[in-house]
């Protein structure tokens, strides 16, 4: 009766029923080709991340000479830093960096790599601008299309608001994520980054210089990392105290790892502890922790692979070796 009444349907469209099971066996096979694909024809993006650093380098380096040379106006410099548009024109009127922003989110746009008052100012405009849009969009759909019309009008105002709540928390979702998984790109890259940078140190070159050539050989690996230790190099030629170029990269980075070896290396410069023995020892924890991270999660595959084994290779399975003997047993009664 279903397949009656979908055939009929097709008809009265004047569409047949092979046409569209055509149509989504194309559609189906063009996804399928362009997933595999999409990997292949992006680039990795390394030039584009190290010229854009490249430029942060160049502001800090005339930053920090307007700094020595004279000493009153950092606001000035963060002012010609600012978005100047319309989103920083409704953050001013709104107060909206007094009212939405805190260190928690600064931090957290600074580890997704998104570093300044511009990303800021945008962030903050689209968490105000978002919900008001996606409300609109909501009560023309749902009220406009007529969406709902057996629940009442309060149900419906209140998917509306729902969908407004969303819009509100989607910029922190995706910035969320985004740092996140530079997180993870950077924590796996970490382990061999210090292995260069040991060879490097051993080898006689100092440790901007030692850096510098991490940053230039594990763009390869991560690209995060070497933005992250490009800006160090500019942080430790152009600020006065090494240490705080090393609490810097513990901000924008975000991870233990990371805050062992600049602490390392803090106290290497403090007190004159030899430095390639604790890079040797925070190189081999961070090849330790990356493994038991590999262990745990193949120690969790057989759970999940439970479900989808008895939903779809077990009734494959039986049909198999099922299907034979029914077929023999329907050819022998029939």
């Amino acid at each position: 009766m279903q397949r009656a009444s979908l055939d009929q349907t097709f008809d009265s469209l004047g569409l047949s029923s092979s046409l569209v099971l055509s149509l989504l066996v194309c559609v189906a096979v063009f996804a399928t080709v362009l997933s595999l694909a999409m990997p292949l024809l992006q680039g990795s993006g390394l030039k584009s991340r190290m010229k854009a650093v490249a430029l942060e380098r160049e502001e800090m380096r005339a930053r920090e000479r307007a700094r020595l040379s004279t000493d009153k106006d950092r606001r000035g410099t963060a002012r010609q830093q600012d978005d100047q548009g319309i989103a920083a024109k409704v953050v001013e009127r709104l107060n909206l960096k007094k009212a939405l922003a805190d260190e928690k989110t600064t931090a957290l746009l600074r580890q997704a790599g998104y570093r300044g008052q511009r990303p800021l100012t945008l962030f903050l405009f689209f968490r105000t601008a978002l919900p008001l849009g996606l409300f609109l969009f909501a009560l023309a759909y749902i009220f406009g299309l007529g969406l709902f019309a057996e629940s009442g009008a309060g149900m419906r105002l209140i998917a509306c608001l729902a969908v407004a709540y969303l819009g509100f928390y989607l910029p922190v979702i995706v910035i969320s994520n985004k740092a996140k998984k530079r997180r993870q790109s950077i924590a796996r890259a970490w382990p061999d980054a210090l292995d260069l940078l040991l060879i490097c140190v051993e080898s006689g070159l100092a440790i901007e210089a030692a850096f510098r050539r991490v940053s230039e050989e594990i763009g390869v690996q991560s690209v995060p990392l070497a933005e992250e230790l490009v800006l160090l190099c500019a942080e430790l030629a152009y600020l006065e105290d090494r240490r705080t170029a090393y609490e810097n990269l513990n901000g924008r980075v975000g991870l233990e790892n990371v805050r062992s070896a600049t602490t390392a290396l803090v106290q290497a410069e403090r007190y004159g502890t030899p430095l390639g023995q604790a890079l040797r020892v925070l190189s081999q924890e961070g090849r330790d922790a990356r493994m038991n991270l590999a262990e745990k999660k193949a120690a969790a595959l057989p759970p999940k692979l439970t479900v989808p084994m008895i939903l779809f290779f077990l009734p494959v399975l039986f049909a198999v070796i099922l299907g034979p003997a029914i077929i023999q047993v329907v050819a022998s009664t029939g």
